[in-house]
């Protein structure tokens, strides 16, 4: 009877297994391979999201992935990419990612569990070094082929009379049409600000974008989509943080940063641009992090709907904040780095990480 039932219910069935164990079900017989590689899956909003880390410097093509349900590191294999890449952003599950071996900006899409790429259109504008934005619509935010808008603001572009300028002119890359459109200028002091002093990384909240910036002490930049508006945000203790990130978190945008022998605090903007501190690392998770030091420089930070993260190197630990859904309140946990995989010692590498809703069926984007 399983071998034999329709496509649509068994693709049904399929969307509440696990990425690991769908792998496991589609390498049962032809017919549920044939489906799983065939047929729309619809992700289910219940599977908690991955860890995902890449090398930040040329260590061969691969990434590692944290399964959090099993607690476990796996290697995935991208040899399958023709350039060494970094991530810039996750979109449902796909990762947005740029090629690091070439200065000047294009993006592409890729699902690591596929084994699938493509990449975007290039840039109305040549330009290096700016700060891209990823928003994704409501409507497809959890499926295979969701909505998804890029915003480019910055860098640097080629000069009328020769050199190089800072670029002003904004533009947004809209999925549906596939196509990069101008949609405006920017003041010069935020494009030299997002092309100077921001790590790229950015953070959507209630219609606007927002870039940490490094110049001096933290401050942030935001940028109202509606109003082609842009603004400064001043964040707490900016001149004292170590580190600082900027999260989404139950719809309000967040703060993350450590201060030097100090906490490492989490913050909450609320009506009238004012922040409000919500949560610190505990003590004992702080320390074990560190290792014995007391300086959070090294950190970086990722956060989405499932939680927040803090990690340094692939075989460091790390520290995650999500909620227990059988308590309903968030807790804070720790998460054991790569030493390990399949009795094969890793090495220790640095590594930008994302979270990522692993996906095993087909995605139609990828096959523009």
């Amino acid at each position: 009877m399983w071998s034999n039932l329709p496509f649509d219910v068994l693709a049904k069935i399929f969307s509440f297994l696990s990425p690991d164990s769908l792998a496991g079900a589609r390498s049962a017989c032809r017919h549920w391979h044939t489906c799983a590689e065939t047929y729309p899956l619809t992700l289910p909003q219940h599977h908690r999201a991955w860890f995902l880390a890449l090398p930040t410097r040329n260590h061969g093509q691969r990434c590692y992935v944290h399964n959090p349900v099993i607690d476990n590191w796996h290697m995935l294999s991208l040899d399958f990419l023709p350039d060494p890449i970094r991530p810039v952003a996750s979109i449902g599950t796909l990762i947005l990612v740029r090629p690091t071996n070439c200065t000047i900006l294009q993006l592409a899409l890729c699902n690591p569990f596929t084994r699938r790429v493509r990449y975007l259109p290039m840039l109305n504008i040549t330009r290096t070094n700016p700060a891209v934005g990823v928003v994704t619509l409501e409507s497809g935010q959890y499926g295979p082929n969701p909505h998804f808008r890029v915003y480019v603001a910055g860098g640097m572009s080629e000069a009328p009379g020769g050199g190089a300028t800072y670029e002003s002119k904004l533009e947004m890359y809209d999925s549906v049409d596939d196509t990069w459109h101008i949609m405006g200028f920017m003041p010069m002091e935020f494009a030299v600000r997002l092309t100077v002093w921001t790590p790229n990384e950015s953070v959507y909240s209630n219609g606007v974008f927002y870039w940490m910036t490094s110049a001096r002490a933290y401050s942030a930049m935001g940028f109202e989509i509606g109003s082609n508006t842009w603004r400064k945000l001043s964040v707490p203790m900016a001149d004292r943080l170590e580190f600082a990130a900027l999260l989404w978190r139950n719809g309000s945008l967040t703060l993350i940063g450590g201060t030097s022998g100090g906490d490492a605090c989490i913050w909450e903007l609320n009506e009238g641009d004012v922040w409000g501190l919500i949560e610190k690392v505990p003590i004992e998770l702080g320390i074990k992090f560190l290792g014995g030091k007391r300086s959070w420089g090294s950190t970086k930070c990722v956060g989405s709907e499932d939680g927040i993260c803090l990690y340094r190197e692939l075989g460091s630990g790390m520290i995650v904040w999500r909620e227990n859904e059988e308590k309903g309140k968030w807790e804070w946990f720790w998460v054991e780095g790569c030493h390990f995989i399949r009795g094969k010692q890793v090495q220790n590498l640095p590594i930008k990480g994302v979270f990522l809703q692993p996906n095993l069926g087909p995605t139609c984007i990828l096959s523009k």
